[in-house]
């Protein structure tokens, strides 16, 4: 029999997540060099995974559905100057804050502020890990 999965909802935070946000953080600026929309584009990225995956701790699906909006938005800025850089940062960061209100709103929200804002947690994972064991 599987063990039951350990109840740790809430903020996390990993040394790797510490290391290769300050490893981007640092490339960065000479990336900008370089090119200055991918050195964004990364500060960007890196931003909504330290957001989706230790903030909100955000279903694959949505975290999946951003990169996809976002890499679209991206790429036709870059090849077709279509939406205009602002435009794509600006519907990114929409989609951002649709994925932020889904997450929380679902039954099994357990990032940030979980207490507040999922206070029905602890019984829905009770019914969730009883169906499983």
């Amino acid at each position: 029999m599987k063990p039951k999965a350990a109840f740790d909802p809430g903020f996390r935070m990993s040394e790797l997540d510490v290391g290769f946000m300050l490893l981007v953080f640092v490339s960065s600026p000479l990336l900008g060099r370089l090119f200055e929309q991918l050195a964004l584009a990364a500060l960007f990225a890196v931003l909504h995974f330290f957001l989706f995956c230790n903030v909100l701790r955000a279903k694959r699906m949505l975290e999946l559905l951003w990169a996809a909006a976002f890499v679209g938005l991206w790429s036709s800025s870059y090849f077709w100057a279509v939406p205009p850089w602002p435009h794509t940062y600006a519907l990114a960061f929409a989609v951002t804050v649709a994925v932020a209100v889904v997450q929380v709103l679902l039954p099994s929200y357990h990032g940030a502020f979980w207490a507040v804002l999922n206070p029905r947690l602890p019984q829905w994972w009770e019914r969730q890990t009883e169906s499983k064991a």
